[in-house]
């Protein structure tokens, strides 16, 4: 049963990261600002949570680019679902470069009871040579979160060959900060394979708190839930989920969720299947 999903709100960001898989030649010709009304799409997603009594519908507002450039529209979509996010019947999160937040955005996230996640990519060597010379602007919005909240927030680091070429220093780095932390594994061009990226998860593990999902993403040490439990919206259709925004669509971004059918070959889950779709 789905009982998670992505909306990709938009397809920009003000950073051109050099290792961002969404905006290479390839998967630029699947990243057309298609009509997308994520009002439906939002009410398909409490129909199926009030049919089907979920408990807890985890729903990122993330994918393809940075969701602050549309921080209005987010608002919009955060208020249409207040209800469910007050009574925990979502958990909503949402992932940001650093580079755009501010005090007012983070006190409004925090009364909405949405969760703010941050990409950095550990010491500022490897993020600065990575991500466009931001180090320095996100911390500082790391600092700021932990100011409105008295705590830090979750982050995301992309592992690829600097971060591994580093593992200690980018383990010491993030245990500092005594939070949750999300290595995804680095994809596409630049990519690194699943056994250099299980064997970092399992040195950090022992060091700092490290989210390692079940049927979820390979990209993030879990299992690929593709057709399982996992959907991913973007250019006005359903997704089995980011990675495969250049494989057919599963169904119009309008569907009702419990007429999603996904009909997918069985594959070995410990494996990505974007990626046994490439070999």
């Amino acid at each position: 049963m789905i009982t998670r999903a992505c909306i990709s709100i938009n397809n920009r960001c003000n950073l051109n990261c050099t290792y961002c898989h969404f905006h290479t030649p390839e998967k630029a010709v699947c990243l057309s600002e298609a009509e997308m009304n994520v009002y439906t799409i939002l009410d398909n997603i409490k129909s199926h949570i009030d049919k089907y009594d979920i408990e807890t519908f985890k729903l990122g507002f993330v994918g393809n680019g940075e969701p602050l450039l549309d921080y209005g529209s987010l608002r919009g979509y955060i208020e249409y679902i207040s209800d469910y996010l007050l009574a925990d019947r979502i958990a909503a999160y949402t992932i940001t470069n650093g580079t755009l937040i501010n005090k007012e955005m983070l006190d409004y996230f925090k009364k909405h009871k949405v969760n703010v996640g941050f990409s950095i990519d550990g010491m500022a060597e490897i993020h600065n040579k990575l991500r466009c010379n931001t180090h320095s602007k996100v911390m500082n919005a790391i600092e700021l979160y932990h100011a409105v909240n008295a705590c830090y927030p979750s982050m995301n680091c992309t592992v690829g060959r600097d971060v591994l070429d580093k593992a200690e220093d980018t383990i010491a780095f993030f245990k500092q900060f005594g939070n949750r932390i999300t290595f995804s594994r680095m994809i596409g061009k630049y990519g690194i394979c699943l056994d250099e990226f299980h064997s970092f998860l399992d040195r950090a593990k022992s060091r700092v708190n490290v989210r390692i999902g079940k049927y979820d993403c390979t990209m993030y040490g879990g299992m690929c839930g593709a057709g399982i439990n996992n959907i991913f919206y973007a250019n006005g259709n359903i997704y089995l989920c980011g990675n495969c925004v250049d494989l057919p669509p599963i169904a119009k971004a309008d569907t009702p969720i419990d007429r999603i059918k996904p009909d997918i070959p069985m594959f070995d889950r410990s494996t990505c299947f974007k990626e046994t779709q490439c070999l």
